[in-house]
């Protein structure tokens, strides 16, 4: 019938009258399914009675179809979501597993939930256990970071985000002055103010940093170091000087070819051994710039794709005004190269933010190793899943924060051709 009938404006009203009370009924067995344990399909075989609502939904989207109908509402839905069969289906597939799955999975987190207690014995709902991540949110955000002392860090984060403020907000002349302050004085005053020894201020050792903290403290060196260096790569992979070029092509290609988890274990366990006697080098440091060369190898490639797509006459045009090397590349080419990598860097940093739960694996105990810590606490036996959600989500909103920013930036700079 699908293929003798082609529904179009000739035959509107017919089609309309055909196709609507098919979807209708579609939907109306899919709800009764899920909702009420009805089953008006009942009487077909369990296969084709399952796929039933997926089927007829999209035989009554077929009469639909129907082009330049003259009706604003279906024409938009038509060219969106229904524009062909298999566009049809995978509407409805939508659809249908968005409310089959969506209703139970706010049951358990939000609506049958436990949110108050002290112990696991207080989760009698059967939903999600965020007493869990109440009792440890302090360990979750600072480790085993002595609890006196944790204002140390808040207040290293508070001028962070101050600055970062700032940054925002002052006129353009002195926001330069904030960015170099941010990264050549600020790194040191927030590590003092969070490891002691100076000023009265306890000694705090690195392995009892942990949680949250350490996470964003590991990304943020990594992020700030990785971008010089991976740029400093790439310049050098297309340089014409053969041992810069090679070297940089093998530096790539070395950490580029390797796990993280491999660089991670060879800068925890394996690094300190070809260090000369009484030579100490703390595990976090080393930890650092292993993420920090890794991600530079990348980030190198990003940023080389970047100069490879600027046109050989923006390099002649900087040349004919009598440039040199560095000012050609610092003033001309890498500002219009880097605004066209804009959504690689920012993939590789979201990447890298995300690989800092590896360094578990050596120690280190950041917000995804506390949880791991935590939910093999004999108290708090099988609340594996409610930890790992908690992490996702902190995950996500960072994540999150940081791509948007990079499409702000990206749409301020006018990177589109």
């Amino acid at each position: 019938m699908i293929r003798i009938y082609k529904p179009n404006r000739d035959n509107l009203n017919t089609s309309l009258s055909i196709g609507l009370p098919i979807i209708a009924l579609a939907f109306i067995d899919f709800f009764g399914n899920t909702f009420l344990n009805t089953n008006l399909t009942g009487f077909l075989p369990n296969s084709l009675s399952y796929f039933f609502p997926l089927i007829a939904g999209a035989l009554g989207l077929y009469f639909i179809r129907i082009e330049y109908s003259g009706i604003r509402i279906l024409d938009n839905f038509n060219k969106n979501v229904n524009s062909t069969t298999f566009n049809a289906v995978l509407t409805l597939l939508i659809i249908f597993i968005f409310f089959k799955y969506t209703p139970p999975l706010l049951n358990w987190l939000i609506f049958d939930a436990d949110f108050v207690g002290s112990a696991k014995e207080d989760c009698t709902s059967g939903g999600a256990c965020w007493v869990f991540v109440k009792v440890w949110f302090k360990r979750f955000m600072y480790g085993m970071y002595p609890n006196p002392e944790q204002w140390r860090i808040n207040t290293a984060f508070f001028i962070l985000f101050v600055l970062i403020g700032a940054a925002f907000f002052v006129p353009p002349k002195y926001k330069k002055y904030i960015i170099l302050f941010m990264l050549f004085i600020y790194p040191i005053i927030g590590i003092k103010l969070i490891s002691g020894g100076i000023f009265g201020l306890k000694w705090i050792e690195t392995g009892a940093w942990g949680g949250l903290s350490l996470t964003l403290i590991v990304s943020a060196f990594a992020l700030i170091l990785c971008f010089p260096i991976g740029m400093f790569l790439a310049l050098g992979r297309r340089s014409e000087l053969p041992a810069i070029k090679y070297s940089s092509i093998g530096f790539i290609e070395i950490w580029r070819g390797v796990p993280l988890i491999t660089v991670l274990f060879m800068s925890a366990v394996m690094f300190p051994m070809f260090l000369p006697d009484g030579t100490y080098m703390d595990k976090l440091m080393r930890v650092v710039i292993a993420i920090t060369l890794f991600e530079a190898a990348y980030m190198a490639e990003v940023i080389r794709g970047g100069l490879q797509a600027l046109p050989r006459g923006q390099y002649d045009a900087a040349k004919s005004l009598g440039m040199g090397y560095w000012r050609l590349h610092l003033l001309v080419i890498l500002p219009q190269a880097l605004k066209l990598v804009i959504p690689g860097i920012a993939n590789t940093f979201l990447a890298l933010v995300k690989d800092t739960p590896l360094i578990f694996v050596v120690g280190l105990l950041e917000l995804a190793g506390m949880i791991g810590l935590a939910k093999t606490n004999p108290k708090w036996l099988g609340m594996a899943i409610e930890g790992y959600v908690f992490a996702g989500l902190v995950f996500w909103v960072i994540c999150y924060a940081m791509s948007r920013y990079s499409q702000r930036l990206e749409k301020k700079l006018s990177t589109e051709r």
